[in-house]
């Protein structure tokens, strides 16, 4: 009895050890077909999430238009970076400028067109000279000016003719110079506040290497402002200077100078946006006003200037020229965007040459345009 029961313990005991082995068994199993699946799901997962990086790699790196085209584009609203524009710049958030691969060769045009335009605006500026010498001559001006300004007189007894014409007449040679630059820049300035020229004004008055147009904001922008700081220190800088640069050059070859010198400012804006690889949109006219500033300062180096709002603090041209190139060459190398400083060194170098040597160069050898103008006026009249 006492065997039947030792068996009976010893058989329970091993058909428990058989149950506990099989539910061993299955338990392995379990777990051997649950890291199956897992394994599985993980490999297919991160294929999956593999496609989907590449994918949104390739959405991203792909958003560009193809590199043929230049024109300017709404930015993915997936990716965090914003252009970067500082209060100067117009109102065009949400705008990128791309650029093609071969971005050197849209600087061939914008360099045909500067040689083209400044010779031309000097052509233009010795035949006014002409004219204006010849209308002095004859008297010419100030009768038709007279005329002019009798008949502004109103009706109540005011005569506001006279007195523009005294306030005009007040003024040196070359604040009435700049007179007229000082106007289209005020115009250009009230036209940014127009809702609908907005697209207009950022197409053909900011000048970009990326934009589809080139050339005509070469010259636009050298009038455009859309910050009125910007307009106003720029404007008064130009009227403080215009005394001495007219005096200097005359008002005929002022202009071919200023003209020309916001062009040439442009284009060196151009080259260093192509070579850097930093593009956006600049106006001003920073850059024709600092050769205004730098051919005075070179030509007068011992002059005393001030600033506007420590008038005593006083310092020479020569030093101040000096501070300004400085400045300007620390932001190009440290890529400062608040002002295009490659336009104001390229602006303030050309005003520097032309003082210098242009004015042989150029201006002096104008003589044999003016004959033939001359020979021109001439055959017209007698015919």
């Amino acid at each position: 009895m006492l065997r039947q029961c030792c068996r009976f313990q010893d058989g329970g005991r091993r058909g428990l050890a058989t149950r506990k082995g099989f539910f061993g068994e299955l338990k392995k199993m379990a777990w051997t077909c649950c890291a199956r699946v897992w394994v599985r799901r993980e490999l297919w997962c991160s294929g999956t999430r593999s496609r989907r990086s590449i994918l949104y790699t390739q959405q991203r790196n792909g958003f560009r238009r193809p590199a043929q085209k230049s024109d300017f584009q709404r930015p993915n609203s997936g990716t965090s970076t914003k252009p970067q524009r500082s209060g100067l710049s117009p109102p065009v958030e949400n705008v990128v400028f791309t650029t093609p691969s071969h971005s050197v060769k849209k600087l061939v045009k914008p360099f045909f067109f500067t040689v083209g335009f400044s010779g031309c605006a000097f052509g233009l500026a010795a035949i006014w000279q002409y004219e204006t010498l010849k209308a002095k001559f004859q008297k010419y001006f100030e009768s038709t000016r007279a005329e002019w300004l009798d008949r502004m007189k109103l009706r109540t007894g005011l005569d506001i003719g006279r007195e523009i014409n005294l306030w005009w007449k007040s003024l040196s040679e070359g604040q009435r110079a700049v007179s007229g630059i000082i106007a289209a820049n005020v115009l250009v300035f009230c036209l940014w506040r127009v809702p609908a020229m907005q697209r207009t004004m950022v197409t053909y008055f900011t000048s970009n290497p990326a934009s589809r147009v080139l050339c005509f904001p070469m010259v636009l922008s050298t009038f455009s402002h859309f910050s009125f700081l910007h307009m106003a220190a720029n404007m008064y800088v130009l009227w403080s200077f215009s005394t001495s640069i007219v005096s200097l050059l005359g008002r005929e070859q002022f202009m071919a100078v200023y003209f020309s010198a916001g062009v040439v400012s442009t284009f060196v804006s151009y080259v260093c946006k192509v070579a850097t690889g930093r593009f956006g949109p600049s106006l001003g006219a920073s850059g024709a006003i600092m050769t205004i500033l730098a051919a005075v300062c070179t030509k007068m180096p011992e002059a005393k200037l001030a600033i506007i709002f420590l008038p005593m603090f006083t310092f020479t041209a020569g030093n101040a020229l000096k501070a300004i190139i400085a400045m300007d060459s620390a932001g190009l190398v440290l890529g400062w965007k608040f002002f295009d400083h490659a336009a104001h060194l390229g602006g303030a170098l050309f005003g520097m040459w032309y003082v210098t040597y242009g004015n042989e160069l150029i201006w002096k050898n104008r003589e044999p345009l003016v004959k033939i103008w001359h020979n021109i006026r001439t055959g017209s009249s007698k015919k």
